[in-house]
This record gives C-alpha cells, structure tokens and sequence, in this order.
C-alpha cells in the first residue's frame, strides 16, 4: 500500500469555495488521494470538536491522517524552558492526533545554535526521549513519532541526525523530506541510485521494517549556500528534485511510504501528479 497527499489545504480548495479543513478529506478522496497531513505548523490551536470532525470525516472517505507538529519545537534548544516546551507541543499535538485518528505525527528536532552539533544532538536525544515517555504515560504510545530531515544547514536534522534520534524507540520513523535533502546536499537528489541510498541508510541504521514505511515530504525547492529557501510547485521545473527517480526507487526497493507533497499552493494537485508518475513507471514494469 502506498499514500499519496497534501500538506495542508491547497489555494484550490478555497478558490472552489470551501473553508474548513474537514471538508477536506471527501475533496481529496474526489481527487483520488488516500492520505492528508493536517498542519499545526503555527501551534495547536484547532478545537476538539474540529480534529474530531476530520477525523470522523477521514473515515468515511478512507483518508489516512497524519498531523505536523509546531515549527517551533527546538528539541535541542540549550534553555531548559525551550526544551520543556518543545515536548509539551508534542503532546498537544500527539492529543490532537488521537482524537481525530491520526497514527503519525510529523516533528522538526530543532537548531544548532551556540552549541555544538554533538551537544545538540545529545540535549534532542533527551527531550525526545522525555516526551515519549510522557506519551507513553498519556496513552498516545500508538501514535508513530516521525523526526523530519530538515533543510538549513544551522538546523538540527540531517538524515544521520535524524536516524540516531530514531535510534531512541524502535516505534520512531524518519520523516524524509527529500527538498530538504536535496538542499542539504546542494541538489545532490537526481538519480535513482541517489534516493535508494537513502533508503539503504535508513535501512542500514534501522531495519528493514522502517526502512519499508518511511514518511516521505516531497516537493521542488529553492536553496542556497545555506540551504533551503522556498518550496516551490511541481510545475516549476527551473528547480528540482524530480519525483521519476524516487518513483523509481521506491518500486525497485517495494516501498509502502507515505508520501506528502509540500508545494507551494498547489499541494494536493502536485500530489496527484505524483500519484500518475509512480503508477506511470508501475505500469511500465
């Protein structure tokens, strides 16, 4: 099984006249997506009786549901407040996600800043290890944890930091968000041998069940010296990654990810387009 989605709502949703995000599930099962990622990007401020609703409408339309978490968790932070914070929005989040049937939520681990990347990855390894025993403590331990691969090159998160922040509960998947990784590696994500090396590390530092159902982000992007600077749509081809390859890469290795596409106002449509390239090369086995 294989699910492809948007991050978010598209400018399309809204232009078609609808407002609320659990309209969203019917649109995208119209659409022939199978998967949505709720965004709490600026902080967990929806009410319960919305996250309920999605969820209750996912179901009747087959949606899997997964949530990302506030942008500004900083799992490494060196402020103790900072880090005691970063887990309590896990847990808003992790509360959220129950509620509404999400089985995965979606985390930035944080930044490198005045610190050392070996300290910071140390300080993340605690914080992360706090909240999934508070999680565990709350009932939330079927909610799959996913540290994403981040972008900037002053941010915690390149895909050997997130494999060892994996390493702390065999529950925890990586959330491989391949523009990050294409920024990182300054457009280093071109061909079908570049995207099964990740998978193989990922396969390497933890198993081949979680190798086999990563959680994937996917768009084209924009980057600099520094990294990342802008998602971009898929129709903007002056910038990359391509998704044949990865497509490619997935079916030679016989992946079950979920794929969620990040472009810019156009998630849902790219996400799609995804969705026919992956069943162009299916077809063409």
């Amino acid at each position: 099984m294989i699910w492809f989605g948007p991050a978010g709502n598209s400018n399309s949703f809204y232009d078609q006249g609808f407002s609320h995000s659990w309209q969203m599930p019917e649109w995208l099962s119209e659409m022939g997506l199978n998967t949505y990622e709720y965004q709490c990007n600026k902080g967990v401020n929806l009410k319960d009786e919305t996250a309920r609703k999605i969820g209750e409408k996912a179901k009747e339309a087959n949606i899997r549901l997964s949530v990302h978490a506030p942008y500004y968790i900083n799992l490494s932070s060196a402020e103790q407040e900072k880090r005691d914070n970063s887990v309590k929005y896990i847990m808003d989040t992790l509360r959220v996600a129950m509620i509404m049937g999400a089985n995965r939520i979606v985390v930035h681990p944080g930044y490198v800043s005045k610190i050392t990347r070996k300290t910071a990855v140390e300080l993340a390894k605690a914080t992360l290890l706090e909240a999934i025993k508070e999680a565990d403590d709350a009932g939330y331990s079927d909610i799959t944890i996913c540290p994403e691969v981040l972008g900037k090159n002053n941010q915690l998160g390149s895909l050997s930091e997130v494999l060892e922040l994996c390493d702390l509960d065999e529950r925890l998947i990586p959330c491989l968000d391949f523009a990050h990784l294409h920024s990182l590696t300054q457009g280093g994500m071109n061909s079908q041998e570049d995207f099964i090396k990740v998978f193989d590390t990922v396969k390497k530092h933890l198993g081949e069940e979680r190798a086999r159902k990563p959680h994937i982000h996917f768009s084209r992007v924009e980057f600099g010296k520094g990294g990342e600077k802008k998602h971009w749509s898929y129709a903007d081809t002056k910038y990359g990654p391509d998704f044949d390859p990865l497509a490619k890469a997935i079916i030679a290795l016989d992946l079950e990810p979920v794929i969620i596409c990040e472009s810019r106002g156009t998630m849902a449509e790219d996400a799609l387009t995804l969705k026919e390239i992956y069943l162009k090369h299916l077809n063409n086995l």
